[in-house]
């Protein structure tokens, strides 16, 4: 048997004019019938022009659009991109409610504590306990509603007020709009409330304590309760430390409700609507 003649062999050799038809009858089958026969069929497929490589491309393409078109509608569907994850709430602040007074039985009572008596009767009508001595205060957390509270009595007497409300709001982060001060106004009569967004000390010591303390910022609110102007010549230092008449305390019972439901308003709707509440209130002596 002869040998095949190798391609680089055939590719050399010269041909008389008119022969070459017999190698070359067309660009999709240029080889010799002797060399195109040692070629494996799979292989001579591949050569056979749009039959050759392009064709069997098409017949896979073909193939595959036929498959993903043959699948129900419902498969094609169950294919979806993954739901972004919701972002988290930004964090909920307490509220810091305090309430201006003295420590000390001594000062029990007195108009210059209404503060304190505020605050308590806050605590008593939302059920929390204030016997956690903590930030140089009587301390104690709850909630109104949704809205998280922390009560607070400073115990570093009225004029070194600020001390304590300093610590709070800064260990708990607490945003100054959210730092209620509860204090006796000698300039609005008695039993009456007022309730601000922010502004000066007025000339109150607590107040001007709290305002040092933080750094110069009037920007809190606060909720003032009236005692009235001392009578006659009576001096401003020891009527604030006075006693208050059975009449008066029954007169304050009613503020400090009003106090309570303001402060709730304040905390669930707002300071303007709370300071509508408060503000357009009728003392007991307007109201008989």
């Amino acid at each position: 048997m002869k040998a095949a003649a190798s391609p680089s062999k055939i590719a050399n050799l010269s041909f008389p004019s008119g022969r070459c038809a017999l190698f070359f009858r067309s660009p999709a089958n240029f080889l010799s019938p002797a060399l195109s026969s040692s070629i494996p069929t799979s292989r001579r497929k591949l050569t056979r022009g749009r039959s050759g490589i392009e064709g069997l491309m098409s017949k896979s393409f073909s193939s595959s659009a036929q498959s993903i078109s043959s699948q129900p509608e419902s498969d094609l569907t169950q294919v979806q991109l993954p739901t972004p994850k919701p972002k988290p709430p930004p964090p909920q602040f307490p509220w810091l409610i305090v309430g201006l007074g003295n420590p000390g039985k001594k000062y029990q009572g007195t108009r210059h504590n209404v503060g304190f008596e505020m605050v308590d009767a806050l605590a008593d009508a939302e059920g929390i306990s204030m016997n956690t001595v903590n930030f140089k205060a009587l301390f104690g957390k709850g909630a109104i509603g949704n809205a998280p509270i922390m009560l607070a009595k400073p115990q570093t007497f009225m004029n070194a007020s600020g001390e304590s409300v300093a610590q709070i709001v800064s260990f708990y982060k607490v945003p100054l709009k959210q730092v209620l001060v509860i204090y006796d106004d000698l300039d609005l009569p008695f039993g009456k409330l007022r309730l601000l967004p922010k502004g000066g000390h007025g000339g109150h010591n607590g107040m001007r304590s709290i305002v040092d303390r933080l750094k110069g910022s009037r920007d809190f609110p606060r909720l003032r309760i009236g005692i009235g102007r001392p009578p006659g010549k009576m001096d401003t230092a020891s009527y604030v430390l006075r006693q208050f008449s059975r009449q008066e305390q029954d007169e304050l019972d009613h503020t400090f409700q009003t106090g309570v439901e303001a402060i709730r308003i304040l905390l669930l709707e707002g300071i303007n609507k709370s300071a509508t509440f408060v503000n357009t209130q009728k003392s007991m002596e307007q109201l008989s």
